[in-house]
């Protein structure tokens, strides 16, 4: 079983307006998913709906700390990363500029070595009006599909970079690394009520 990610209290899935669960197996080493989920700044060369992304603390790439806006969907989002371990565990409070709702969310990633690769899995939840407007009643659903996107995106970019190592490191005459022969998957869960998000059923959105 994999591990999940670790939620401030506020942002259980239990009480939360929306939560969306995706997950894909990669035949790519963690740290190459690593390198490519926190280079935010170029998450466009293999995701380009994440076109607009300013690290506004300075870094040149995401770490304990760093704050940094994108704009999602059309909104501008001001994130803050909150855990950070290398290789392991990466996640993110949110909330919209300008909003005067008090609505946030709170966005997680962890990725498991396997004997194929790495297993990536992502998990987000949203709270407030805002949110449950324009992601709950105007767009169902959408949380989880932007997000199989992201994932299998990702899959895609980092199996290229281990592709390409490995072809380097035969050019070289160095013994590459394994490339594992696991079929990539996702599930994923989006759940947008008035209250709390309750019993959860993974599976494909209706």
């Amino acid at each position: 079983m994999f591990s999940h990610v670790i939620w401030p209290h506020q942002y259980d899935p239990r009480h939360s307006a929306i939560y969306a669960l995706n997950d894909v197996d990669v035949k790519a080493p963690a740290e190459v998913v690593w390198k490519l989920l926190v280079d935010a700044k170029n998450w466009s060369s293999y995701f380009p709906a994440e076109d607009q992304i300013k690290i506004l603390t300075g870094e040149p790439e995401l770490a304990l700390g760093t704050k940094y806006s994108r704009v999602t969907v059309g909104f501008l989002m001001n994130l803050i990363v909150t855990e950070y371990k290398p290789d392991r565990r990466l996640s993110w409070s949110t909330v919209v500029d300008g909003d005067e709702t008090g609505s946030s969310a709170y966005h997680g990633w962890v990725i498991t070595p396997t004997a194929g690769g790495c297993h990536v899995l992502t998990e987000e939840t949203q709270q407030g009006p805002f949110f449950l407007e324009e992601l709950g009643r105007k767009h169902p659903g959408a949380l989880y599909r932007y997000h199989e996107e992201w994932v299998e995106a990702l899959a895609r970019a980092a199996e290229k970079e281990a592709t390409n190592a490995n072809a380097g490191a035969r050019a070289a005459g160095r013994a590459p690394e394994r490339e594992g022969s696991q079929e990539s998957t996702s599930r994923a869960d989006d759940v947008a009520v008035q209250g709390p998000a309750r019993n959860f059923k993974f599976g494909d959105p209706k």
